[in-house]
């Protein structure tokens, strides 16, 4: 399966795992000042989780997807609004065309503010860079809901795993 095809279907799930979490934070009536929740004073509050986590979907469909999208950089303010901006990236990602992308071998080149540069190829990037920074937020978002008493466990971090699931009589 080519890269594209994979990272699109990747960012579908873990995208419906964000969806997921804040639908669920909405339904138990959470305040929306759980968007200023910290783990630690270093690390990001949950808003930042979510608008990075969003941007790292973007950064991929920017630099190998074949797209022109500018990233998230309003801060956002309620759980609808998250919502909201998280089913505008799974629709970006959903409309790209895996054929569109950069070749696996084509070579991205990424500077971050810090300075730190990194040359790679497209597909590397995806898997070296994208997804271990998209996985990181989504896991600090799932953190800080639960620290923050929403009753969330395993599967509705992987909520897209109920197709798979068999019943005892299969």
């Amino acid at each position: 399966m080519p890269y594209a095809q994979s990272a699109r279907m990747t960012f579908a799930n873990m995208l419906g795992t964000l969806d997921h979490l804040v639908g669920k934070a909405i339904d138990a009536k959470m305040p929306d000042d759980v968007l200023r929740a910290q783990l630690t004073e270093d690390m990001f509050p949950l808003e930042l989780q979510f608008r990075v986590a969003l941007n790292q979907v973007l950064l991929a469909l920017n630099q190998v997807g074949g797209t022109t999208v500018p990233l998230e950089e309003t801060t956002y303010t309620s759980l609808a609004e998250v919502r909201q901006r998280i089913a505008a990236v799974r629709a970006l990602v959903d409309q790209t065309d895996p054929a569109r992308w950069a070749d696996a071998e084509a070579k991205v080149d990424l500077t971050l503010p810090n300075g730190v540069r990194f040359v790679m190829s497209s597909e590397e990037d995806v898997r070296d860079w994208i997804m271990p920074n998209f996985y990181f937020h989504v896991t600090m978002a799932y953190a800080l809901l639960r620290d923050a008493g929403l009753a969330i466990g395993k599967m509705d971090f992987i909520p897209h795993m109920a197709r798979h699931k068999v019943s005892a009589a299969d």
